[in-house]
């Protein structure tokens, strides 16, 4: 049985850097991937290839000998290998042993998995071929700075979870580039002493009931500023639902409501931050997809041949 993970995500969300990150960090543990290049419009590598689409079809003749554009030039490239998938994938992947571990670096275009079955025909030759597949949705984490493109990322992998029904990670990209490092702790530091002193105030209102009012107002006032960001710590869907409307026009008030009805409703959609400057971020994310796809689970164990010493 071999594994694979299948790398999707926007365009310029750390796909690639993702890819050779986790060949670095493998190539550091002692274990073997291999990075499949599935991008016809792909120039550089920053990881050893081991398979390439390129050698099929490349993008730029594509669009040299057909006259489409960059997004349909891509599609046309996706299609020709859904209809080369008995032939030139199929002996691509042969070279490989049954417990070998692939990894999929595929295009940016969200149209590859939320309006053309190319990717869903493409993973299930995979499972065909007896591979456990692990879908891997990658978001940048400025995403997070707008609520309203927060909700599209969580829209476009609820969309790729339902097209392509497979075991799914999402990861929050680039972690490694967010700003202000320094406020978030001082916001984690805030949460824990709203905590205590919400535990506090319980106990002072049961101590002393006849001054419960005053010191819920003296509360308040004094912890208004920890409570404004918090919802940034802890957002909830009451509070993504009121930023939309705030910042959108009133007739898409009901529009943002059904919106964020459907990513609470399932609980579906989470993210697992990714900073690439840490090792244990990486091997985290790296435990996670190997928990989803049952890596090593029917691996034998290895028992070392020693000599004991003469008594």
């Amino acid at each position: 049985m071999g594994y694979a993970q299948l790398v999707i995500g926007p365009a310029g969300s750390g796909k690639s850097t993702y890819c050779s990150s986790l060949h670095q960090h493998c190539e550091t543990v002692g274990r073997t991937i291999h990075i499949v290049n599935l991008d016809p419009a792909a120039e550089n590598f920053d990881y050893p290839v081991a398979m390439d689409i390129r050698e099929l079809i490349s993008l730029d003749d594509v669009m040299e000998e057909l006259g489409l554009g960059p997004n349909g030039g891509l599609i046309y490239c996706m299609e020709h290998l859904e209809e080369n998938l008995d032939d030139w994938l199929s002996e691509e992947l042969d070279n490989y042993l049954d417990d070998d571990y692939l990894v999929f670096d595929c295009p940016g275009q969200i149209e590859l998995f939320s309006h053309v079955p190319v990717l869903k025909n493409f993973v299930e030759h995979l499972k065909r071929k007896n591979f456990n597949v692990c879908v891997v949705y990658l978001l940048d984490s400025q995403f997070i700075t707008d609520v309203t493109k927060f909700i599209s990322g969580c829209m476009a992998s609820l969309s790729a979870m339902v097209q392509l029904e497979l075991p799914h990670v999402n990861i929050l990209s680039k972690m490694d580039l967010v700003r202000n490092k320094r406020d978030l702790e001082k916001l984690v530091v805030l949460h824990y002493a709203y905590i205590s002193y919400l535990f506090l105030f319980w106990i002072m209102a049961h101590t002393f009931p006849r001054h419960f009012c005053f010191m819920y107002w003296q509360l308040i006032i004094l912890f208004f500023p920890v409570l404004y960001f918090l919802r940034y710590l802890n957002p909830e869907p009451t509070t993504l639902l009121a930023e939309l409307n705030r910042r959108m026009a009133p007739q898409f008030e009901k529009l943002n409501k059904s919106l964020i009805e459907l990513v609470d409703q399932y609980s579906m959609v989470s993210f697992l931050p990714l900073d690439l400057r840490k090792e244990s971020s990486i091997q985290y994310i790296l435990s996670q997809i190997d928990n989803c796809i049952q890596y090593g689970e029917d691996a034998d164990v290895k028992i070392k041949d020693f000599d004991p010493d003469d008594d």
